[in-house]
């Protein structure tokens, strides 16, 4: 449990760091911090004390207490030589690969990893930022949390970028800033996989995929143009829109109500493979065959995709080397050169999961 002094600093600390307080601006007095916090003058100096020595405010004779400018540090040798990765996930799916190879790469240059799990969740996003910034790391490699919806988080972005911490954003972007970015063309990919389902005979295909995210949004689009671009009536395709935080007894149900309503689909498109290998053990425990009765996609190129029967056709990610490309670029970055955003081109992994259409496509 903590003492009242830590929860004082705590929070002042927590209201520095989002910008409620400007550098140079006085802060309220130690009468007023009493009553709002309902504490001992002891209390409030122990707190504003520790405060001043980790360079948060400082004080003026008789003039108050004021912001200091708490990131100015930055520049000095004395830095802390840790790098901060934020992801949505962390323990499972493809983001060890992806944190092995960002680690793989500072590691060599002295520098040493912590690691935040947003669980794409904005409230979980701020306080891991808030972590993150306390404890002055040199450079962050963030994954943007529920990126295609309004975040409230965006101030605590428009510290970093004000600060010139060096930050890069993998997987998809915030609006309005201009960080370095690593990005799959997940779009392209899924078109061009959708093609292939339609190379195989496939033309109704329902499409599950996960919109809070960009990344769904992205491959959502992309199955749509794909109908577009080939000339095939939309009327065929169906899709489930899902969040990240939906049940999955809810987007299967979802699925079931549809494949009822419409016999004539032949291939499902899911949003990764994580989700596609939940859904052929879904159908196979309605007797359903994969592929014979019905075709499964997915994307990323899960490790399991090729343990599971059948083995799952999908779009490789690039895991392994976006996480050392991540970890050169933030090296670059707080060396002071220069970097660009990369873009991935994933390719399709055909497997045993998607086959030529039988009788049951019209």
């Amino acid at each position: 449990m903590k003492v009242k002094y830590e929860t004082v600093k705590q929070t002042l600390r927590n209201e520095i760091i989002d910008g409620k307080y400007k550098i140079n601006e006085k802060l309220p007095t130690e009468s007023e911090l009493m009553k709002r916090f309902d504490v001992l003058r002891y209390t409030i100096r122990r707190a504003v004390g520790d405060l001043e020595n980790e360079h948060y405010i400082y004080r003026i004779q008789g003039g108050g207490m004021f912001v200091q400018d708490w990131q100015r540090d930055w520049s000095t040798p004395e830095k802390n030589k840790i790098i901060g990765v934020i992801s949505t996930h962390m323990a499972d799916y493809i983001f060890p690969s992806i944190i092995s190879g960002i680690d793989s790469v500072v590691t060599d240059q002295g520098y040493s990893l912590i690691v935040g799990n947003t669980l794409n969740n904005h409230d979980r996003e701020r306080q891991t930022l808030l972590n993150m910034l306390d404890l002055k790391i040199a450079g962050l490699i963030i994954e943007p949390t529920q990126s295609a919806l309004p975040n409230s988080n965006l101030d605590l972005y428009r510290q970093l970028q004000n600060y010139h911490i060096p930050t890069i954003l993998f997987h998809s972007t915030y609006p309005g800033f201009s960080f370095p970015t690593l990005l799959t063309k997940d779009l392209e990919a899924e078109k061009e996989l959708t093609k292939y389902l339609f190379k195989l005979g496939h033309s109704n295909i329902l499409g599950i995929f996960q919109i809070n995210d960009q990344q769904g949004v992205n491959r959502m689009s992309g199955m749509v143009q794909a109908y577009q671009e080939e000339n095939i009536p939309i009327t065929k395709s169906n899709i489930v829109m899902y969040q990240s935080n939906d049940a999955f007894t809810d987007i299967v149900n979802k699925a079931d109500t549809i494949l009822k309503a419409n016999p004539h689909i032949t291939a499902i498109a899911c949003y990764n493979d994580e989700l596609a290998t939940r859904i052929i053990s879904h159908l196979q425990s309605q007797g359903l065959q994969v592929p014979h009765d019905i075709s499964v996609v997915g994307f990323d190129n899960y490790e399991m995709a090729q343990l599971i029967t059948p083995k799952l056709t999908t779009v490789n990610h690039p895991k392994r080397q976006l996480g050392e490309d991540a970890g050169e670029m933030i090296i670059d970055m707080i060396n002071d050169k220069s970097v660009t955003s990369k873009f991935y081109t994933p390719q399709i992994i055909k497997r045993d999961s998607a086959i030529l259409v039988r009788s049951k496509e019209n």
